[in-house]
């Protein structure tokens, strides 16, 4: 059985997982495993936010983005050690999410993160709700939609990174005018539709019957890089909206 590509998460993609068809042991990847996965790396990532928000440790957050990276980096090349790399990586984003978190709460009024989890939360639910009972399937036509969106995203961020090394950056975009609001308000809409993607390569990997048990934590870490992605978007859209008041 070929599975198709469903997921225009590159993590998830097809080309990811197409080394490892031909398990031949039962003991093989499992929707259930792979959410249950999830559950444990967000619990992780969870876990060392809460202690570096609650310390008001933001010197950990870039050691965080950096173990973050590095970890992600391995976990990609070597899927095989995902059971490892995933929780590690958890951990390390976790880190760096607390103490991001915490300079925005000192920034803004309180509440504002508090807000942003439950409504990272709250699309993660919403749209695992409309991929369960197919409210918005997902067809190949929304697939390269969602691929065409997420690489407009990575570019526009990717120039300016670049510009900012240059002490400039793209004008509106990151300010709370109608431009900067309506931005943020399209790429938090990118990334939970991404969410879909997911899903569908979970359950069309998991369905295929050739993945290795290690690949729910793969599929794991992957789901989690889109969760990361969105609740960093919210906050910043959430930023957005109280500089506007």
């Amino acid at each position: 059985m070929r599975m198709q590509q469903t997921s225009s998460n590159p993590l998830l993609s097809e080309k990811s997982f197409r080394t490892e068809f031909g398990a031949q042991s039962s003991n093989v990847m499992t929707q259930s495993g792979a959410y249950n996965k999830v559950a444990i790396l967000l619990l992780l990532c969870l876990a060392t936010a809460s202690y570096t928000f609650s310390s008001g440790m933001t010197g950990l957050m870039l050691p965080g983005f950096i173990g973050g990276l590095v970890f992600a980096l391995i976990t990609i090349f070597k899927k095989s050690w995902a059971p490892f790399t995933a929780p590690i990586y958890a951990l390390c984003e976790g880190l760096a999410l607390g103490g991001i978190s915490y300079a925005y709460q000192a920034a803004y009024a309180p509440g504002l993160v508090t807000n942003a989890i439950m409504l990272t939360f709250a699309v993660l639910a919403l749209m695992f709700f409309m991929y369960r009972y197919e409210i918005i399937k997902v067809t190949e036509k929304f697939q390269k939609i969602m691929s065409i969106s997420i690489g407009a995203i990575a570019i526009v961020y990717l120039v300016n990174l670049i510009m900012s090394f240059f002490g400039s950056s793209i004008p509106m975009i990151h300010e709370a005018g109608p431009i900067g609001i309506g931005f943020s308000l399209v790429v938090v809409g990118i990334a939970s539709f991404s969410l879909l993607m997911d899903f569908d390569f979970i359950q069309k990997a998991a369905d295929s019957g050739s993945m290795p048990k290690y690949m729910e934590w793969y599929a794991a870490f992957g789901l989690m890089v889109t969760l990361v992605w969105l609740y960093l978007e919210i906050l910043r859209l959430l930023a957005k909206l109280q500089d506007r008041r």
